[in-house]
């Protein structure tokens, strides 16, 4: 009998397939899904090693326009100054914030961290994996894994559910763990980035 799916090590399964990688010596091509500059820190240091990562910056759910523009801001600059082993490209999603609204219809009073949050999780990542789906990317994955308000059991399982619904091979990931979170407050404060203090709809504010 199998590991449950909330037990498995998921930051474990993904060094072991990166070890797959530099073992066959090839570097795939990765479509990360970012929220904000401060969590993409650790992810692109760590994964910039072993993938030609492009960023796709997706967040309708940012209520404030300008804290969104602030954020794809700070995103662009901090990619421009690390110094990656390969380059790192950018992406910008759509901002429209209805797609974010319609989908949080019925679920305005739900916790934080709840249902809500969930089909925020899903918006965000099928739009990904179409993305990376019409790109011709070899994996698609998300930078959310890295904070430790976010589900990673759900953000994993939907990214597997998305993998299959499209064909898309889908990377899994635990970010926080192995000190990930830790090493992202590091950088942010190495680069001087813009570090917000809510997730960025309106009802995390």
């Amino acid at each position: 009998m199998g590991i449950p799916f909330e037990q498995r090590n998921f930051q474990k399964e993904l060094d072991k397939k990166i070890a797959g990688f530099q073992k066959d010596g090839i570097v795939p091509t990765l479509l990360l899904h970012s929220c904000c500059a401060p969590c993409s820190s650790h992810c692109i240091e760590y994964l910039s090693d072993y993938f030609h990562i492009t960023v796709f910056y997706y967040n309708p759910n940012i209520s404030v326009e300008e804290e969104y523009r602030k954020r794809v801001e700070e995103q662009k600059r901090f990619i421009s100054e690390f110094p990656a082993k390969y380059k790192v490209s950018f992406i910008e999603g759509d901002y429209d914030t209805k797609e974010f609204y319609d989908i949080a219809k019925g679920y305005e009073q739900c916790r934080e961290g709840g249902e809500r949050c969930f089909r925020c999780y899903e918006l965000r990542l099928r739009k990904t994996c179409k993305t990376a789906k019409a790109g011709g990317f070899d994996y698609f994955t998300t930078t959310l894994t890295i904070s430790p308000l976010k589900n990673s059991v759900k953000l994993n399982e939907i990214g597997l559910k998305l993998s299959e619904e499209y064909d898309m091979p889908y990377l899994l990931s635990d970010f926080k763990k192995k000190e990930g979170y830790k090493r992202s407050i590091e950088l942010s404060h190495e680069y001087n980035l813009y570090r917000q203090n809510y997730c960025g709809c309106v009802y995390s504010r």
